[in-house]
């Protein structure tokens, strides 16, 4: 089968196509013939070399989330499974490929009416947004900022946030034409990647701030929060911040700060799974939009990972088989 390995750490073009074994279901695991595969921001960061101290190595097969029909059960998984068209969370490897391997618990049949392109970009994020403004203890009337707002979590971030009823739903965007597409996903203030220039009534400070984008600008936002204003961080495809980023916080004790960072990985799978049906079945109606920047070949990553480094993503690219 054809899948898109890590050849050497650094740039997209580090990426290669080559030829592997389909895999077999281990005891517990469905294998799947991908239709739809995930492109998402951990890919980039993994691609970088940034996590390599967490044990990813060149040779790594990238991808965490796919779509396509159950070709084969292992031991212990229903048989029913076989033909049944899925989404499944494969973990941190092993999507970008004709076929993929997923534990049954992490992988839900989909609904009629939604799109296995469409699944792979709500599937990881919308959990991460849901449960990323759970945390946050989040609450209508309260001003959000969502740093980083282009990609699928922000995305659907903004659309959670502006139908419980936020006071004001910011974001942080590098051009007007992405900040009118998030004004129509929900969003009421469109700030530069700085977080200034939102125009007259563009909120001071904020309640909470969903920050996908880390690097080194983060403790700049961690002061443009209310007192007792809460910062989440769940990605940093921006980079790492520096280190003493929590002087900031020390410097502004008495404000009651509070910083938390987020991964779904510490979600119990049967509550990941729940909200994650619910969004399918949204989304699936119409009640929950994705929003899809292009959909590849999978023999086209390499394309794929310069245009998320080149910023030039609104949504997610998907690629195909």
């Amino acid at each position: 089968m054809k899948a898109v390995v890590i050849k050497k750490f650094g740039d997209p073009e580090g990426l290669a196509v080559v030829d592997l074994p389909a895999p077999d279901p281990a005891p517990g695991q469905v294998r799947i013939a991908t239709e739809a595969i995930g492109v998402g921001g951990v890919d980039a960061v993994i691609r970088r070399g940034t996590l390599a101290a967490h044990g990813f190595r060149e040779g790594h097969l990238l991808g965490s989330e796919v779509a396509g029909r159950v070709t084969a059960v292992g031991e212990g998984v229903d048989a029913s499974w076989t033909g049944r068209p899925v989404w499944a969370f494969t973990g941190l490897a092993g999507g970008y490929a004709e076929q993929a391997v997923a534990a049954v618990e992490d992988v839900l049949p989909l609904p009629d009416g939604l799109a296995g392109a469409d699944a792979v970009t709500l599937g990881g994020s919308g959990v991460v947004a849901h449960f990323a403004l759970d945390r946050a203890r989040f609450a209508p009337g309260e001003a959000l900022l969502v740093r980083g707002a282009a990609g699928s979590i922000g995305i659907t971030a903004v659309q959670l946030a502006a139908r419980v009823g936020a006071g004001a739903v910011a974001v942080t965007t590098s051009s007007a034409a992405r900040g009118a597409r998030l004004r129509d996903l929900g969003a009421t203030h469109v700030l530069d990647r700085s977080g200034e220039d939102g125009g007259p009534g563009a909120p001071s400070g904020f309640d909470v701030v969903i920050d996908v984008v880390g690097g080194p600008r983060l403790p700049d936002f961690l002061e443009r929060l209310h007192p007792n204003g809460r910062f989440v961080a769940v990605g940093v495809v921006g980079g790492q911040p520096p280190e003493d980023f929590g002087m900031r916080l020390i410097d502004a004790f008495r404000k009651s700060l509070s910083f938390a960072t987020f991964s779904s990985d510490t979600v119990p799978v049967p509550e990941r799974q729940a909200v994650r049906s619910s969004q399918f079945a949204e989304a699936a109606h119409g009640d929950l939009r994705t929003v899809i920047h292009e959909v590849l070949p999978l023999d086209q990553a390499v394309q794929a990972h310069q245009k998320m480094d080149a910023g030039e993503v609104f949504g997610r690219i998907v690629l195909v088989p």
